[in-house]
């Protein structure tokens, strides 16, 4: 074991360019970064710039900075599909081959919502693909006066149920995801993700979602790093929506975050404890408030906000700690539609014991993220972990 403590962070959806098969997606020409940077005249963000994101992707609006010893690569997915799941499995060492379910040309089958009313009791409006933020201003009202619950779904596997944390509930919010949950187990309903999203306010126009989402995730089809690392004693903290993802499996200690920002604060909490093992967080905001609602400016500000933390989160490591920053999937904020888009990501890693830096070559597959945790602890790297490790190996362990 050469680092003690292993921060694994992942932007959600901050791509860098269009993979090799994004047309087979209709993502041909998809750049998060790069059509960020086109609407940031001025982009603050100097931590990820010495960390070596500008030696990846050109970022013309950000001023260029010494270089910390650091390794840096450009990442392509090897799993089918561009979602969260399926980029967060690979990270950890599962290649998903089928992709998830998805229902975004007609919503959800009638059988499915029919037997969805009748266990639930409650009726179901909307069912079809929407934006979050669209459709509960849109039905709000007339789900606080029915009681209704507001279906919808997206581009992504996933069955989300609105409702209001203040009539609804959120007892009875998560008693219906948790019935949505056993009946998509069926194959033919099968989706990834069922979601609840809570939201307050009683007219249109003051509509607000909380931050008591919670996701019902597909377990992992087999085990990941973080089932290795659990079972030989490490800690596995995960911070976001990490234990949702991968349905509480290896997970040791699990803390929810209300933002990206909060989540950044818990990190520097965490690094002040001591422990063993892994950190592994996300930040959904970049994706959930800027990629899907097609907001480069504000994505780009919330970049700023985090390499603003990222600043502490260097100065709080210690020499046997390891700093990973990753991304699961695209999300172009200037693209058409709503979807996730098929690109690579950044992966750049950075520990004060490094004497040197290093531009790796470009990984064919996200689990060199697997690959490298496994061996700094010793476990076993999972069966279908995708992408050469070597090379970042002999760096990282020399």
């Amino acid at each position: 074991m050469k680092y003690r403590r292993i921060f694994t962070i992942v932007i959600d959806s901050f791509g860098i360019g269009a993979m090799a098969d994004a047309a087979n997606y209709g993502d041909e020409g998809a750049d998060t970064l790069g059509h960020i940077d086109e609407h940031m005249p001025e982009f603050h963000i100097p931590n990820l710039m010495a960390l070596g994101l500008g030696r990846l992707h050109p970022v013309r609006h950000a001023l260029a900075q010494k270089q910390l010893p650091c390794c840096c690569a450009r990442m392509n997915e090897a799993s089918t599909g561009k979602d969260t799941m399926t980029g967060h499995w690979e990270l950890m060492g599962l290649r998903v081959r089928q992709p998830f379910l998805t229902f975004t040309e007609h919503g959800f089958p009638d059988a499915l919502i029919a037997a969805l009313e009748d266990a639930t009791g409650h009726k179901v409006i909307g069912n079809r693909a929407a934006s979050g933020t669209a459709i509960i201003e849109e039905l709000g009202e007339e789900h606080l006066r029915t009681g209704a619950m507001i279906v919808y779904t997206s581009a992504d596997s996933v069955l989300q149920i609105a409702a209001s944390e203040e009539t609804f509930g959120l007892k009875e919010l998560y008693r219906c995801c948790e019935i949505a949950r056993a009946l998509t187990m069926k194959p033919e309903w099968k989706v990834g993700r069922v979601i609840a999203r809570p939201f307050v306010g009683s007219q249109k126009g003051k509509f607000v979602r909380t931050a008591n989402r919670h996701d019902y995730a597909l377990k992992p089809f087999g085990p990941t790093v973080l089932n290795y690392l659990k079972d030989a004693g490490y800690t596995v903290i995960g911070i976001g929506k990490i234990n949702d993802i991968f349905a509480g499996e290896g997970i040791t200690r699990a803390m929810r975050s209300k933002s990206s920002v909060h989540g950044m604060e818990q990190t520097l909490e965490v690094m002040s404890e001591d422990f063993c093992g892994l950190c592994f967080v996300n930040l959904v905001d970049f994706d959930a408030l800027w990629g899907h609602r097609r907001n480069p400016q504000g994505y780009g500000r919330e970049l700023e906000r985090f390499d603003e933390a990222l600043g502490f989160v260097l100065t709080a490591l210690k020499p046997d700690d390891l700093l990973m920053i990753t991304a699961d999937h695209g999300n172009d904020p200037t693209f058409k539609g709503t979807d996730h888009t098929r690109e690579q990501v950044p992966l750049l890693m950075y520990s004060p014991s490094m004497k040197e830096g290093c531009r790796l070559k470009d990984t064919q597959g996200f689990g060199v993220v697997a690959s490298l945790i496994a061996s700094d602890f010793g476990v076993a790297v999972p069966g279908e972990c995708t992408g050469d490790a070597a090379e970042a190996m002999r760096f990282l362990f020399a």
